[in-house]
């Protein structure tokens, strides 16, 4: 009696087995968007030699839970003003994903870390540099902060005016405006703040506007306040330049004697001003070169 013929049912079987694989691998992909990966591993496309360098964005991080939330609504609006785009959100310290891990993850190919800052402080100069060098299979750039620059200042005008803040207001002697950053022991930092401040003057139709910090540097809000009631500015305004709710963006604002206007969050022109940035940086001839572009 002949054998039976049992190449068939076993190339049968590890096809089925492959198959199975396959769908148990396509099962765990994250969803998509519009057609595209939200938060999910590169296209090998994108990562590759010559793919379009991915955005991350890279927060400082916050114990309050809203930070990472808003922070993520801010980047849904970036994608949606630059569809295909591969964007990510990192954080210095506090939330995850860290940005050392994300680029310890990423596949190879170029990236560009677009700081949610405002100021050209210590975690730009050091940390931002130090966790890209730390993964060399990653081209890297470092683009400028979000300060100082006029979209900057439309978002916070806006959120100012959402806050009850009118054109009378603005035309008033009696009325000033506080803007409540972060704070930081660099001058550069602090320049870039007080630039910002000024340019919200400018854009308020010349109200005096005096910067602030929560924390490392002076003057405080407290501070500030006292010196715009000196000057006869008794209706006075705090400006929150902050992305996201937070303990500096809380302690900043608890101070305000008359409006406070929201963190940026996903303001439209903070969204543009990040892709801004993102596209400046890729301007330059090397990669993990500081971009401190205007």
């Amino acid at each position: 009696m002949t054998e039976p013929d049992t190449t068939f049912d076993s190339t049968a079987e590890l096809l089925g087995r492959i198959t199975a694989q396959l769908g148990d691998q396509l099962s765990n992909l994250p969803p998509t968007r519009r057609g595209r990966r939200v938060n999910g591993p590169r296209s090998t496309t994108a990562a590759g030699t010559g793919g379009t360098p991915t955005l991350i964005a890279v927060g400082h991080g916050s114990r309050d839970p809203r930070a990472r939330a808003t922070l993520a609504l801010l980047l849904d609006r970036v994608r949606e003003l630059r569809p295909g785009l591969d964007i990510r959100l990192a954080h210095i310290e506090l939330n995850a994903p860290l940005l050392t891990d994300t680029l310890a993850h990423h596949p190879v190919g170029d990236a560009v870390l677009v700081p949610l800052l405002f100021g050209r402080g210590h975690h730009l100069k050091h940390d931002l540099p130090a966790a890209a060098a730390a993964a060399p299979a990653v081209r890297t750039r470092v683009a400028a902060p979000l300060g100082a620059h006029p979209l900057l200042v439309e978002a916070l005008a806006d959120r100012l005016a959402e806050a009850g803040w009118t054109s009378a207001d603005s035309a008033s002697r009696s009325t000033g405006v506080v803007l409540a950053a972060a704070g930081s022991r660099d001058p550069e930092s602090l320049a870039d703040i007080r630039r910002t401040a000024d340019l919200l003057g400018e854009r308020l139709g010349g109200v005096p506007v005096v910067p602030a910090y929560a924390s490392a540097a002076a003057p405080t809000v407290p501070e500030a306040l006292r010196t715009l009631a000196a000057r006869g500015r008794h209706r006075i305004a705090v400006a929150s330049c902050f992305t996201a709710p937070g303990l500096f963006a809380t302690r900043a604002t608890a101070h305000a004697p008359w409006m406070a206007s929201a963190p940026l969050g996903a303001h439209p022109a903070l969204a543009r001003l990040v892709l801004h940035r993102y596209d400046r940086a890729l301007t330059l001839a090397a990669p993990r070169e500081l971009a401190v572009s205007r």
